[in-house]
């Protein structure tokens, strides 16, 4: 039996996505108010695609 892998998206890949701009983007992530993220040692920031598909669902919820 084989595990789904949970997608790690770049910042790129989830801006293009939700199609805002980078810096609504990082005021979010400032604000605390976008997708939880992992820093990567490298200082690499990764999305995973079940988090982001989370939070857009607690925001239709909200609405």
């Amino acid at each position: 039996m084989t595990v789904a892998r949970d997608e790690m998206l770049t910042i790129s890949q989830v801006i293009e996505e939700i199609g805002v701009p980078l810096s609504a983007f990082y005021r979010w992530r400032q604000q605390r108010k976008g997708p939880k993220a992992i820093k990567l040692p490298n200082g690499a920031v990764r999305i995973r695609r079940s988090e982001l598909e989370r939070w857009i669902a607690a925001l239709e919820e909200a609405a």
